[in-house]
C-alpha cells in the first residue's frame, strides 16, 4: 500500500476511536482537575463574600454576636449545597 493510504487509514482510526470514546462519555484527566477547581471556588466565593459582610457589619454596628462567623458559616453552607448540585448535575450529564 502507499504511504499515503496507510496515514489515510491511520487517521480514521484515531477519530473512530475518539468517536467512541466520546460516545462512552469518557472524559479525561484534565477535565476531572477542571471540575475539582471549579468546585474549589464554588465552595470558597461565598465564604470570603460572607467574611467580607460580616467583617463590615461588625465594624459599623458593633454587637455581642460576630456576623463574620454567622456569615462565614452561612457562606460555607451555601457554597456547599452549591458544589453538591454541580456534582450532581455533572453525574446526570455522564
Amino acid at each position: 500500500m502507499p504511504a499515503s493510504t496507510e496515514n489515510m487509514i491511520r487517521e480514521v482510526e484515531l477519530r473512530a476511536g475518539r468517536m467512541i470514546r466520546g460516545k462512552r462519555g469518557y472524559r479525561g484527566y484534565w477535565r476531572a482537575v477542571a471540575l475539582v477547581g471549579v468546585i474549589g471556588w464554588t465552595v470558597v466565593v461565598p465564604m470570603l463574600a460572607g467574611v467580607a459582610l460580616g467583617t463590615w457589619i461588625d465594624r459599623m454596628w458593633p454587637s455581642r454576636y460576630s456576623w463574620t462567623l454567622m456569615l462565614l458559616t452561612g457562606g460555607l453552607g451555601l457554597g456547599c449545597w452549591s458544589a453538591w448540585s454541580r456534582i450532581k448535575e455533572e453525574g446526570r450529564n455522564r
